[in-house]
């Protein structure tokens, strides 16, 4: 699109900015139908737990937690990054990020149940269990260095470190944003852009730590230091897709006919692209190296991926999070379709799940005993998607209640015209 025929900027007050009638009758059902299917699930979940699987129930939680939590701080990052490299494309799209980002709050209430799984011993992070050392016989010396982190007051603390400063940030550039729509003060856009370098680096050192809580300890005796980015680049990859197909629903109800273009897509596209393949160097970096190094105690978290089902789930991965989308998404004609990168996007969602479950489930079996993991039967594969879909739904109601109130683009940020009027090279 060149810029003579580029769109005019529409009044701040134009209905194309605003959430159609449409979205904004889906509120409550998905506030009611999430929660409904999120506590239906829980309660399968835990009728599954046995004396074999005795923390499949808070297992299944904190996969949908994490999976959701992954996506909102993807968000996150995308605010950061397009205010640290100053980048004027994104402006249009950059919202539905920050509506997502903003569910930060609501998350840090919906990881409360988590938190109180530290209290109980062995209900969800086997190190709870004061048992735990004994039955897999392991040195005492080396297991009380190992609880002068894994305790349950500085598991806490950390928890919320972690959460302030996710929350802290998403407040900071979400009131800076929506504040600019009103009074249209070019300053806020400079202060948010003086923050983003710290804010990046918080953001990153604080995610890399929550990882290791709530993903890498629940096999409290392995370690791996690629752990934090692996979490990281499939949060980010989600995050484009939550944005790419948010975008897509936004235009089809009505909204940013105009604004929104192929140009974005396109755009939007390659960062996807580039994340399934950062995403898939991670991934065989972190297996590699530990498969060499031949480490009993880094090897055995792969091991019992291979097992069972899961090590069925561990080869589909590498063709259905990498290979597929890998060949979908290369061409630049597909990505400036925006019914087929909606498409991908939501392929790419569904297989992120796929991930953190691949991640999260096999650790809920009887570690002490090498119990091999188990899907829990049907039943716990059902109880598994309710809670997920449950927590997706309860937040993308959230999500539209936000945008409900609230404009779906910066309607006063300096670079909007620029973003209107992008083209690709």
């Amino acid at each position: 699109m060149s810029e003579h025929a580029a769109p005019a900027v529409k009044p701040a007050d134009d209905p194309a900015f605003q959430l159609p009638a449409s979205l904004r009758g889906l509120q409550m059902p998905l506030l009611g139908g999430g929660l409904i299917a999120l506590l239906v699930g829980m309660g399968m979940a835990f009728a599954v737990s046995d004396a074999d699987m005795p923390r499949f129930g808070m297992s299944a939680y904190l996969a949908a937690f994490l999976y959701v939590l992954t996506i909102v701080l993807g968000c996150l990052f995308f605010v950061l990054i397009q205010h640290l490299v100053r980048a004027g494309w994104s402006v249009v799209v950059r919202r539905v990020a920050e509506c997502m980002m903003i569910m930060i709050v609501p998350m840090a209430f919906l990881f409360l149940p988590i938190l109180f799984a530290v209290f109980s011993e062995g209900t969800l992070f086997v190190w709870t269990d004061p048992d735990f050392a004994t039955n897999l016989h392991l040195d005492n010396k080396m297991w009380e260095t190992k609880k002068l982190f894994l305790n349950a007051p500085f598991f806490v603390l950390r928890a919320l470190v972690y959460f302030g400063i996710w929350g802290a940030l998403a407040v900071y550039y979400w009131r800076g944003s929506v504040n600019q729509d009103e009074t249209g003060e070019r300053a806020a856009t400079d202060r948010m852009q003086y923050w983003s370098g710290p804010a990046v680096m918080a953001f990153s050192l604080s995610l890399s730590f929550a990882a290791f809580d709530w993903g890498m300890s629940l096999a409290p005796m392995w370690f791996s230091t690629m752990f934090g980015v692996y979490i990281f680049a499939g949060g980010i990859l989600a995050a484009h897709c939550v944005i790419t197909l948010l975008t897509y629903v936004l235009q089809r109800a009505g909204a940013l006919k105009e604004e929104v273009t192929p140009e974005h897509y396109h755009d939007l596209g390659k960062y996807i692209f580039g994340f399934i393949v950062f995403w898939t160097y991670i991934s065989f970096s972190q297996y590699m190296l530990i498969w060499y190094g031949n480490i009993p105690e880094e090897t055995e978290w792969f091991f019992s991926r291979q097992e069972g089902g899961f090590g069925y789930l561990s080869i589909g991965l590498i063709f259905f999070h990498w290979l597929i989308p890998f060949f979908g998404t290369m061409s630049r004609h597909v990505r400036r379709r925006p019914g087929v990168m909606a498409f991908w996007a939501a392929y790419i969602l569904v297989v992120h799940f796929i991930d953190i479950y691949w991640i999260v489930m096999p650790e809920a079996r009887v570690v002490e005993q090498h119990t091999v993991p188990s899907f829990g039967g049907p039943l716990g594969i059902l109880a598994s998607l309710l809670c997920v879909v449950g927590m997706s739904t309860l937040v993308i109601g959230l999500v539209l209640r936000v945008a409900g109130g609230n404009r779906v683009v910066p309607v006063r940020d300096p670079r909007l015209r620029e973003s209107i009027i992008f083209e690709n090279i």
